[in-house]
């Protein structure tokens, strides 16, 4: 048995996500873009969710789907693009499991003292905006 200590870590609050949704809003707004943004927790359940009554209806959708990816991959959608490529590490997993993972830009690990605690999904604009949206979003929370 393992004598190591293991400090606990606070986990995602509802301010944080309140928090992670304005930011990642805000961000959105200032760029002329209509999103929706999707937080979740660290079990994968919803925490907080936004859409901008402007933005398309399937934007809630992959802004959840793109955070639920972060979360169980630990790691930015934007990261994960190339891997399923045809030619890529996991070309079959998004048709191997039974799970709503997307690999586009926009989805965020949430991490807190080097822990993860939920993720941030933004979904609506360009990729890449989606990204800058979730990362500004993130970095409001650090």
């Amino acid at each position: 048995m393992s004598t190591a200590t293991r400090t606990a870590v606070n986990p995602l609050t509802t301010e944080d996500a309140e928090l992670l949704v304005a930011t990642a809003a805000a961000a959105a707004e200032a760029a002329g873009a209509t999103v929706s943004v999707t937080v979740l927790d660290a079990g994968g359940h919803l925490f907080a969710f936004r859409r901008d009554d402007r933005a398309v209806l399937i934007s809630g959708e992959t802004s959840t789907r793109k955070a639920y990816t972060a979360l169980q991959l630990n790691a930015p959608t934007a990261d994960l693009v190339e891997a399923v490529r045809p030619d890529g590490p996991f070309h079959t997993l998004p048709t191997a499991l039974d799970r709503p993972l997307l690999f586009i830009a926009g989805g965020l690990p949430v991490h807190r003292d080097g822990r993860l605690i939920g993720a941030v999904g933004v979904g609506g604009g360009a990729p890449e905006q989606d990204h800058g949206f979730a990362v500004a979003a993130r970095d409001a929370l650090i």
